[in-house]
């Protein structure tokens, strides 16, 4: 049930707050993303506005490391850097609009640029030009257009890239085909932590609305969303998908999931510093909710919480009332909702107690914080050592310099 669980609550070895990452997961879960390159010719890109712990790209990569991911998607000049820096691969970067300084960064940097309206790739192309005239023939950039299906497929409006009155990717109704020359690609994505089978109605809307385009492809990129290394997710319907189109289109597919490649494969450990009492009792963690995992607040989710239990195993805080005593936890940053959610324990929890919360490694590490002068969790990997065992190694940790640098 629980990956590295005997860590998490090894004060002597693992500091609080901490995101600590399994290495073993990572590699099941690029194995699965693997399954689908080999049975499709797709290729998978990492996203790393998802996940970007460039410690672990060798796990990831195969031009840096033993992966199987073929590049990285970016979205900014400083994301694309970390890719051709520390990935490798193809780069592919998008973004809802670029500058003229952007652009002089991006063109050493990516191999895709993907344009968000025909304004701006009318505005950059004479530089794109210029610039792949200087590039060996198989290293210039190819560039796309990122269209809008106008399909939701019932994700929170703040995920729906396709909701009404989204900035992102062109309509039909403002797709202007006489802007295609020079275009070697189209770009979509709609999905949010999703199966197959809202790819499947996702594709539908596409062909329907710019089907008369997708034959000029050269490389199609089905963007992120796709929450492949899941249990219950359907690889045989998304392998029959991807080679639809492959064949249909002749086009290389692109994906580029972000949770998938680090799902279920990282904790945030957090220790108990005080129990107060309000309404109920209200444990006081070591971290601080909006600093450490802002997505708690903004989407909003209720993480697992894993304990140790009196027989010392490692168990799951339940719903409230669900188990014998039931508290808020809570953040020690001073806003009022610094707040993660209700759970039950099977025994109060006292100060000193540690705790750790599942699936941090992606989004939450990306969108950490200091406000409040709170330092950034520390960040540490656990894998599988020679003798069977669990070993941990700590990566970083942050301090003042940190918190200061960033201001001014």
């Amino acid at each position: 049930m629980f990956l590295c669980p005997e860590i998490l609550f090894d004060a002597g070895r693992v500091p609080t707050p901490c995101f600590v990452l399994d290495a073993d997961r990572l590699r099941a879960n690029v194995a699965v993303l693997d399954q689908v390159q080999q049975r499709t010719g797709a290729r998978i890109l990492l996203a790393l506005k998802g996940f970007a712990a460039w410690a672990t790209f060798p796990l990831l990569s195969r031009f840096k490391g033993t992966g199987p991911l073929w590049g990285a998607c970016a979205s900014s000049v400083d994301e694309a850097r970390l890719a051709r820096e520390a990935f490798g691969g193809e780069v592919h970067a998008f973004a809802a609009a670029w500058n003229a300084r952007e652009m002089a960064e991006l063109l050493p940097l990516t191999d895709h640029l993907v344009f968000n309206s025909t304004a701006q790739w009318r505005q950059f192309r004479p530089a794109i030009a210029m610039h792949n005239q200087s590039r060996c023939p198989d290293r210039r950039i190819q560039c796309g257009l990122r269209i809008n299906p106008e399909h939701s497929e019932g994700a929170a409006a703040i995920y729906d890239p396709c909701a009404p009155g989204s900035r992102l990717g062109i309509r039909r109704k403002d797709f202007d085909p006489t802007a295609l020359e020079g275009i070697s690609g189209l770009h979509f994505h709609t999905l949010c932590e999703q199966n197959a089978d809202a790819l499947q109605r996702t594709l539908a809307a596409v062909e329907e609305k710019f089907g008369p385009w997708l034959s000029q492809c050269r490389w199609i990129n089905m963007g992120g969303g796709h929450h492949i290394t899941r249990p219950d997710y359907d690889l045989d319907l998304l392998c029959r998908l991807l080679t639809d189109w492959r064949d249909r289109y002749q086009a290389q597919i692109y994906l580029e999931p972000g949770e998938a490649v680090a799902l279920n494969a990282g904790w945030l450990t957090a220790t108990v510093l005080d129990v107060v009492q309000a309404d109920m009792p209200v444990a006081i963690l070591d971290l601080g909710v909006p600093c450490h995992m802002p997505d708690v607040l903004e989407m909003p989710y209720r993480p697992n919480v894993l304990f140790l239990a009196e027989d010392g195993l490692p168990s799951r805080a339940g719903l409230p009332g669900k188990q014998a005593w039931t508290c808020r936890l809570a953040g020690k940053s001073c806003l009022a909702g610094d707040v993660a959610g209700e759970y039950s324990f099977s025994a109060p929890l006292l100060p000193g107690q540690r705790l750790a919360f599942e699936d941090m490694a992606i989004y939450s590490m990306v969108k950490t914080t200091t406000f409040n002068g709170l330092r950034l969790p520390s960040i540490g990997i656990c894998e599988a050592d020679a003798a069977g065992g669990q070993g941990f190694r700590l990566l970083r940790q942050f301090g003042y310099e940190d918190f200061k640098g960033r201001l001014s």
